[in-house]
């Protein structure tokens, strides 16, 4: 059993969150700069000017002081503080490793699953999945598709963490209208709560983030994203069977974009662990000369579109997998009109 926050109290709690995260971005940044970790532009890059990378440093220390905090408090329980900042702190130093000293897609991918895994032992595998109003229950089995979701999630966020503002917005949106979406029907308060502290050292982060940005996440605050939120949503679906297909909704932007393109990439047979700058977000980035338009367009299909499908699903949970699709065929169909997966040439334009 966890304690209840009152409303005010988690008010000022998710202030105090994006005021830290937005004081130890502008630190990280000058410290990034003076030590010289910076992202040089190349051609597969998205920016024209080096720029200090590791700033979602900041977002990993407030949301895991955040966490211990919500726990000695009693808001929230063991479990789920062991799987969130267990399980993310280590997908969080094979990150900031790796934005020092490159790692072997091997090593990183291992710490992956064995963070993914961690998370799922601690909240007793994958829950029940509500489809059509019946509960299938997946065993042991459940723990294979978890695993594979949360690794995928992690890592469809660093790939999608291509232009300035796009990652962290993302991420602040999903946290905070999940968090919305739960209490209001009367989910777990703990991920409430979760969801209020990521969306708030988000939006801290977004203060330097935001185009022009002055500093990126780097793979350090990309991956953890990603795997928060995905623990997050197993976590909810304890309470409320539906609530994976509903968080799914959320994402979906990020979701279909990152899957069309490696599903296409896949095809071609090209190596997957090679840069590249073929996402659907990125194609429309160039051709609008703005990364500000492109990461305002994804907030507005967010609000929209994305949000009021969640909600329905989120209050008719006998139909929310079918949401799903309502969701996010039409995104996969944006995705391939805009040129999702298309080979680049050296000029940029599509092969």
């Amino acid at each position: 059993m966890t304690h209840s926050i009152p409303p005010l109290t988690a008010t000022l709690f998710a202030v105090g969150a994006l005021v830290a995260s937005a004081l130890l971005t502008d630190l990280m940044r000058y410290l990034a700069a003076g030590r010289g970790v910076l992202d040089i532009p190349n051609p597969r890059s998205s920016h024209e000017v080096p720029t200090p990378r590791g700033g979602g440093l900041a977002i990993v220390l407030v949301t895991t002081a955040g966490l211990l905090l919500l726990a000695l408090h009693g808001a929230l329980t063991w479990d789920v503080f062991a799987a969130l900042a267990g399980g993310g702190l280590g997908v969080a130093l094979v990150g900031f490793v790796d934005d020092r000293h490159p790692l072997s897609a091997t090593v990183r991918l291992g710490v992956h699953f064995a963070a993914a895994l961690w998370g799922l032992l601690c909240l007793g595998g994958l829950p029940p999945i509500n489809v059509g109003g019946k509960l299938f229950v997946l065993g042991w089995g459940g723990y294979a598709l978890g695993a594979l979701g949360i690794v995928w999630t992690l890592n469809l966020f660093n790939f999608m963490d291509g232009i300035d503002g796009i990652a962290g917005s993302e991420a602040a949106f999903v946290g905070f209208t999940g968090a919305a979406l739960t209490a209001m029907t009367r989910g777990p308060p703990e991920v409430t709560l979760c969801g209020l502290l990521l969306g708030a050292a988000c939006l801290g982060f977004l203060r330097w983030n935001w185009p022009p940005a002055k500093i990126f996440l780097g793979d350090v605050g990309s991956g953890y994203l990603g795997y928060f939120i995905a623990v997050l949503a197993i976590a909810a679906a304890r309470g409320q069977s539906a609530s994976l297909w509903v968080w799914l909704i959320l994402g979906g932007v990020f979701l279909v974009d990152a899957t069309v393109t490696l599903a296409r990439r896949m095809l071609r047979r090209e190596r997957l662990d090679e840069a590249h700058r073929s996402h659907a977000y990125q194609w429309l980035a160039r051709r609008w000369g703005s990364h500000l338009r492109m990461t305002l367009v994804v907030l507005l299909v967010n609000v929209l579109w994305l949000l009021p499908c969640g909600a329905f699903a989120a209050l008719q949970p006998q139909y929310a997998a079918m949401t799903v699709l309502v969701a996010l065929v039409p995104l996969g169909v944006l995705a391939l009109a805009a040129g999702a997966g298309r080979r680049e040439v050296r000029d940029g334009t599509f092969s």
